[in-house]
């Protein structure tokens, strides 16, 4: 079973991470997860652009800011078992960076992510 799940989620992740929006515009968003539940909020960002983002869930969550290249994941940011967050994120390099919520119980994650800066 485990080794059909994981192309899956790959597959499911994947579709997920593609940019929602490349503008600069800010934006609001909530998510409802089932346990073991998977939510994204993507985004391009050029180099040395930032995005502040606040976000809280009702039960605790893992979450990091992520990118893809080819095959490879890269994580400026991680934080597990938390039940909110905020900052600013300064992208390093031109990349379309997703926040990524997991959750291990039935969840919902509200939040925003402010205009690019």
């Amino acid at each position: 079973m485990k080794t059909t799940f994981l192309p899956l989620c790959l597959l499911s992740c994947a579709a997920l991470a593609s940019p929602v929006d490349g503008g600069t515009n800010a934006r609001e968003f909530s998510h409802d997860l089932e346990p073991g539940g998977v939510a994204e909020e993507c985004l391009r960002l050029p180099a040395g652009k930032a995005r502040r983002f606040e976000w809280s869930a009702s039960a605790p969550v893992d979450f990091n800011i992520h990118y893809h290249r080819g095959n490879d994941v890269t994580y400026p940011v991680k934080a597990n078992q938390q039940r909110d967050g905020k900052g600013r994120f300064t992208a390093a390099a031109a990349e379309d960076y997703c926040w990524m919520w997991t959750a291990k119980g039935a969840t919902r994650i509200t939040g925003k992510l402010g205009a690019e800066e």
